[in-house]
């Protein structure tokens, strides 16, 4: 603080440290994307068929019921 008035360098006064802007985010593999989360379904990319997804198992390791294509997120 060259003038001890608070200021300091340009660019480096209050608010201005690391991590100012940033923040608000909802952790690891949060938010709405695709493929966030337990809920929502597994999708077939080749006929669109759905599936329930079942919690703790990755819906690119279950087969489509209709035509045996890895499935994906919804």
């Amino acid at each position: 603080m060259p003038r001890g008035d608070g200021t300091g360098p340009a660019g480096q006064g209050a608010g201005t440290g690391r991590g100012a802007g940033r923040g608000g985010g909802r952790g690891r593999m949060g938010g709405a994307r695709p493929g966030s989360g337990p809920g929502g379904d597994c999708v077939c990319p080749s006929c669109g068929a759905t599936a329930i997804h079942q919690q703790g198992v990755p819906c690119n390791q279950v087969s489509c019921p209709k035509c045996g294509a890895t499935m994906t997120k919804q």
